[in-house]
């Protein structure tokens, strides 16, 4: 594995979602510096194939490994629900892998035991059924209800949000049966924390709105403390790579980061 402490993190998803953790990463780690890889060619994941995921997933992946970095973080859920033991094996010594489900559930274990928790998320992170089975596993009385919510990704990639499109489409969402007398709402996606607040609006206070982002985060931070890899010192620039530059990718990176953000154009085949 990678021993330096001042190589970089390796984050990607399929779009702009992973841009929430990493931003929350770079808050309280300032001195990490980052490769974020965004697979805009190929977004949404969560449509995709558990096939399909899992080769581009192993194709960023590369990519990741080839920039040096200690630790790559799947910052997207459907991709860390269909590829995260390939990938982990893939990998193997050559650097630490990280997942954005493992540290949700379990804080959800912790902090929710005997009570209804919700989740919304793509198609294939709720029909791999990936959250229920670990939380049956810490706390088998949690109750999870699932509900699938692809037309949010399409929805946030376009940048529709805190508008009345994105009102009318949350709100049908919410209002599923499904859902119906929850105490807490898992934010099944990354793209998720940038309707967070319109979700908070919908519930009124009523309901505990789970961001992944900043939990994550905080686990990773823990996570590389524990493996001695926190970096002491930031001596690299962070670098935006994507399979395809689009405006909208571009606009959200800048109001992520607050300065402009360069993007390096990096495909990877078919």
């Amino acid at each position: 594995m990678n021993k330096d402490n001042s190589a970089p993190i390796g984050i990607f998803d399929s779009g702009i979602g992973g841009l929430t953790v990493a931003h929350k990463v770079k808050e309280l780690m300032p001195d990490e510096s980052m490769v974020y890889f965004g697979d805009i060619a190929h977004l949404p994941y969560g449509d995709k194939s558990a096939a399909a995921i899992q080769a581009y997933s192993i194709k960023v992946t590369d990519v990741l490994l080839q920039q040096g970095c200690k630790l790559i973080l799947i910052a997207c859920n459907s991709a860390s629900s269909a590829a995260f033991d390939l990938v982990r094996e893939y990998v193997g010594s050559k650097a630490k892998v990280f997942n954005v489900i493992d540290p949700v559930v379990e804080y959800v274990a912790k902090n929710y035991s005997n009570q209804k928790v919700g989740l919304i998320g793509t198609k294939q992170t709720v029909n791999s059924n990936v959250y229920e089975s670990k939380l049956k596993q810490l706390n088998p009385i949690i109750e999870l209800k699932s509900l699938a919510t692809p037309l949010l990704v399409p929805m946030i990639e376009e940048g529709f949000f805190e508008n009345r499109i994105s009102h009318d489409i949350i709100e049908a969402y919410l209002h599923n049966e499904e859902l119906e007398a929850i105490e807490a709402l898992i934010l099944g996606c990354t793209h998720y924390p940038l309707i967070k607040q319109e979700i908070s609006n919908f519930y009124n206070g009523g309901v505990d709105v789970l961001d992944s982002a900043t939990i994550v985060a905080r686990k990773l931070q823990q996570f590389l403390k524990e493996h001695d890899l926190l970096s002491e010192s930031k001596i690299r620039k962070d670098r935006f790579l994507v399979s395809d530059i689009t405006a909208s990718f571009e606009a959200s990176a800048k109001i992520f980061f607050h300065e402009e953000v360069h993007l390096e154009k990096f495909p990877i085949w078919d």
